[in-house]
C-alpha cells in the first residue's frame, strides 16, 4: 500500500484501495489509524525512526522491513497492527513517542541511538507502556528493553574486507554522527583494517550527521580524489551520498576501479552504475531480527523489560554479504570471524585504544 507522510507522522493507508489524506495534522491521521477499521490482531507494534525516513537504504529501512516482516507472519494490517512514525529532526522525538502512545500500540520501539533520551523521559512518565531501545541501553527502567549490537566485530570483517582488496593501500571510513555506535564501527573497522594489512593507511571523516548526503559525498569526493579506492560508509541515509559518488564516478570513468562499502542492509542495489555494480560488499546488522524477536518474546508474556541484550556474530545477528569479493579475501574474512566466535580475537569499542602499526 502507498505511504503517507506527513510532518512527524508516516503511516500506511488502512482502508483498500484508499489513502489516508495528508492534508489534516498527525494526531488526526493517527487518530484515524487506530479508529476506522476493527483489529484484527491482538497485538499491535509501532517504531518510531531516527532522521533519515525507512526508504534510506540502511538502518531504518532495515528496522522497518523486520517490522513488516512481523506483521506478514501475524497477519496484521499495515498501520493497524504495525506501523513506523518518521522524525524529521531530533525536536520531534518525544512528540512522536507520545503519539504512539496515544495510539495504544502494545510496543513502541524507538530504533536508534538519538532517540535515548526522548525515551528515558517518556518512559518515566509512562511505566504501564512497554519501550523497546534499537541500539543504545537504558537502565534502571522495567517497561524498557534495550538491545545493542556488537557492531565492532562486523566493522572488524569490513576492515579486512577493505584491507585485502584495495589496490591502491588507501582506503576510508566515511561515519555519521560521533556516538558510541560509531566508536564500535570505527575501532572494528582500524582494528580489522590493520590485522589483515599492517601497511594499509585508513583515513576517517564524520559527517556528523545522518542524514547530510551532500556532505558525505564531498567527503567520499575528497577521499577518492587523495588515492583511497574503498569507502566504508557508516553514515545511515546520508551515506547515499558517499554512493552518489562513487557512481559518477564509475560512470565517467570505469577504469577508476573504486569501491563502497555498505552498512545496516545489503546496500548491492545502491551500487548498480552503468557498467556494472560497485559495492563490494555490505556489513549487515539484524536490525529487523531484533524486533522480530522481541515482539514474539512479549507476544508470550515474557517482555525482557530492564534487560540489555547485545547481538553478534555469535547470535548470528549480524554478518556480511558474500558481494564481489575475491575467493581469497572471503575465506580470510571466514576465517577471522572463527576467531572472533572463539574469543581468540578481542576487538576493542574506542577507537582511541587501536593505532597504526
Amino acid at each position: 500500500m502507498e505511504k503517507v507522510r506527513t510532518k512527524g507522522l508516516a503511516i500506511l493507508s488502512l482502508v483498500t484501495g484508499l489513502v489516508l489524506s495528508a492534508c489534516g495534522d498527525t494526531t488526526e491521521a493517527t487518530d484515524n489509524a487506530s479508529t476506522d477499521s476493527e483489529k484484527t490482531n491482538d497485538y499491535s507494534i509501532v517504531m518510531v525512526t531516527d532522521n533519515g525516513g525507512v526508504d534510506d537504504g540502511s538502518f531504518n529501512q532495515a528496522a522497518w522491513e523486520g517490522m513488516v516482516e512481523w506483521g506478514k507472519e501475524h497477519d496484521g494490517i499495515e498501520g493497524e497492527d504495525y506501523t513506523y512514525i518518521a522524525s524529521d529532526g531530533d525536536s520531534e522525538y518525544i512528540p512522536n513517542l507520545n503519539q504512539a502512545i496515544m495510539n495504544d500500540f502494545d510496543i513502541v520501539f524507538g530504533v536508534g541511538f538519538k532517540l535515548k533520551q526522548s525515551m528515558m523521559e517518556i518512559a518515566d512518565d509512562n511505566p504501564d507502556q512497554q519501550f523497546v531501545i534499537i541500539d543504545d541501553s537504558i537502565e534502571g527502567n522495567d517497561n524498557v528493553a534495550s538491545v545493542l549490537f556488537k557492531d565492532q566485530e562486523n566493522a572488524f570483517l569490513a576492515g579486512v574486507a577493505a584491507a585485502l582488496s584495495t589496490e591502491t593501500g588507501k582506503i576510508g571510513f566515511v561515519a555519521g554522527q560521533q556516538s558510541e555506535v560509531l566508536d564500535r564501527f570505527e575501532a572494528g573497522f582500524l582494528m580489522g583494517a590493520y590485522t589483515a594489512n599492517p601497511d594499509v593507511e585508513v583515513i576517517v571523516e564524520y559527517v556528523e550527521s545522518f542524514s547530510d548526503t551532500s556532505k558525505a559525498r564531498q567527503i567520499a569526493a575528497g577521499m577518492y580524489s587523495n588515492g583511497v579506492d574503498i569507502v566504508y560508509q557508516g553514515a545511515g541515509d546520508a551515506g547515499n551520498g558517499v554512493f552518489s559518488e562513487a557512481r559518477d564516478r564509475m560512470n565517467a570513468d570505469p577504469d577508476e576501479k573504486i569501491w563502497v562499502i555498505g552498512s545496516d542492509s545489503d546496500q548491492t542495489e545502491e551500487g548498480a552504475y552503468n557498467e556494472g555494480n560497485l559495492t563490494l560488499t555490505s556489513s549487515i546488522k539484524g536490525l529487523g531480527q531484533a524486533i522480530k524477536s522481541v515482539a514474539n518474546q512479549t507476544m508470550q508474556g515474557d517482555f525482557p523489560g530492564g534487560e540489555i541484550t547485545k547481538l553478534g556474530l555469535k547470535e548470528e545477528a549480524i554478518y556480511m554479504t558474500r558481494g564481489q569479493l575475491s575467493e581469497e579475501t572471503w575465506t580470510a574474512m571466514e576465517e577471522y570471524k572463527k576467531q572472533i566466535i572463539n574469543g581468540e580475537i578481542d576487538i576493542p569499542i574506542n577507537p582511541d585504544e587501536v593505532t597504526a602499526p
